[in-house]
């Protein structure tokens, strides 16, 4: 028996290995793969690609591996052979291209957790089609007055729920709770308050936690609970979408997503669904995330944070008592903006995004063979010391330089290019607004972001808050 077993291993191995020196050996003597490792057969170095790390650095893995292969190095993650980028020219090369060259490529386990017309992983004119809503959509709310209204309401509801908690606040769970109500009455016009709202928020918990996890698909792991949770976001936006036809709602009235996409005859149920649902995640995720890094960030950064209260009690100056901000307002909050660029920058919310070659392409020495997956990692430029003066160090008055945005990619770039980031830096923007002209802060423990790959705040982000005196 125990022969048997031995033979089996050894046959299983030598396909393993026949499988890798297949891929390493197909390419004729005018390919140059870059240089790099192959790990183990199969899992290849994923494991390693993969482990938590501060989101305000490398990590291990690509520091090792950088200084070893160089910025540009083969590997074996997620289940097949790749190219890693950390170059950010080849990086940006990648992103403008990947209509063409590099289409989009995510792993398989994403697919069944986003759903199939996921803006993340279509191509073609279908991305096109759903892209265009949104934008359209993103355009006409970031100067709508009832948009900036109840945005500024909500932060000011949630502002002042933490100064009731003072001593030990999840600064964290604070920000998810306000990102998720703002595009839940943006999108659905759902209000905090309702039972939907405590709903969907739990499910969205499940959704995300199962974006990183092995794809076993069985009760109580996390893919399981992410599957099911998407299932039910989708049966919950499905009878909205049932409860609003019936009530004949024109598409003029409330303003929300929903009555947007409604009047759209070239969507179909499926294609509405995704475009909330991509919308609920984007805001979710990149706001509550973004949010805290900024405040982790400014605890360390004095200036900065004295630089910014400044603008902001110039602005609160301007204004009458208790009169709420607007489009000209937020105009004005130019450090605002730099301060939200550099947590961009430094915290990298998102850390890497999946391609694929479809031609053999060449990049300097190298050439990048068909078929293969191809990982830029944006946050490799952030941290480049050929491109930025202390790269690790939180300093948003470098976007004085007018040249400091065209070294990042925080948010993607070309045609996939975040179409929701402008809506987050108003709702960030608006929170800072009364959250530095409230309260001072301190972290009661060093709590960094970890990427995971997607970053995360392990300890909730626990904060000491004392009030300023300001009237709200």
């Amino acid at each position: 028996m125990g022969g048997i077993l031995a033979i089996i291993i050894a046959l299983f191995l030598g396909l393993a290995f026949a499988y890798l020196f297949k891929y390493l050996n197909k390419q004729d003597s005018s390919h140059k793969l870059p240089n790099g490792n192959m790990g183990w057969p199969f899992i290849g170095e994923t494991l390693g690609f993969l482990k938590p790390h501060r989101s305000n650095s490398l990590g291990n893995f690509l520091e090792e591996h950088c200084s070893r292969y160089g910025k540009v190095f083969k590997t074996h993650v997620f289940g097949y052979p790749t190219i890693v980028s950390c170059d950010f020219e080849l990086n940006m090369f990648i992103l403008q291209n990947e209509g063409t060259t590099f289409p989009v490529d995510y792993p398989k386990v994403m697919h069944k957790i986003l759903g199939k017309l996921a803006l993340l992983l279509i191509t073609g004119n279908i991305h096109k089609k759903l892209r265009n809503t949104v934008i359209s959509f993103v355009s006409a709310s970031k100067s709508e007055s009832n948009f900036l209204h109840y945005v500024e309401t909500l932060a000011l509801s949630s502002i002042k729920s933490l100064g009731k908690k003072r001593e030990q606040v999840s600064f964290y769970e604070e920000a998810k709770r306000f990102s998720i109500n703002v595009m839940l009455k943006h999108l659905l016009n759902i209000n905090p308050d309702e039972p939907l709202a405590s709903k969907i928020l739990g499910n969205f918990e499940n959704y995300i936690k199962g974006f990183v996890s092995l794809p076993l698909n069985f009760p109580g792991t996390k893919y399981y609970k992410a599957v099911k949770a998407r299932l039910r976001l989708s049966s919950i936006v499905k009878d909205i979408i049932k409860e609003r036809r019936k009530g004949n709602v024109s598409p003029t009235e409330g303003g929300d997503l929903l009555n947007v996409i409604l009047s759209k005859e070239n969507l179909s149920d499926e294609e509405m669904v995704s475009v909330v649902l991509d919308l609920l995640f984007g805001g979710y995720e990149t706001t509550a995330k973004l949010l805290s890094m900024i405040v982790y960030f400014l605890e360390g950064a004095p200036n900065a944070l004295e630089k910014l209260k400044e603008e902001h009690q110039l602005i609160r100056k301007s204004k009458m008592e208790n009169e709420p901000l607007n489009w000209e307002d937020y105009k004005q909050m130019e450090f605002t903006q730099d301060v939200i660029n550099e947590a961009m920058r430094c915290g990298n919310v998102v850390k890497f995004l999946h391609r694929k070659a479809v031609q053999d392409v060449k990049f300097k020495e190298y050439v990048i063979p068909a078929g293969w997956k191809v990982l830029p990692v944006l946050s490799a430029g952030h941290f480049d010391p050929n491109l930025f003066d202390n790269p690790l160090e939180f300093n948003p008055f470098r976007w004085s330089d007018n040249s400091t945005s065209k070294k990042v990619a925080p948010f993607g770039g070309g045609p996939r290019l975040c179409p929701g980031a402008d809506l987050a830096k108003v709702e960030i923007a608006f929170f800072l607004h009364h959250f530095v002209l409230n309260y001072r802060w301190r972290m009661k423990a060093e709590d960094h972001p970890l990427a995971f790959p997607y970053v995360e705040f392990i300890g909730g982000l626990l904060l000491d808050l004392e009030s300023t005196g300001h009237k709200f």
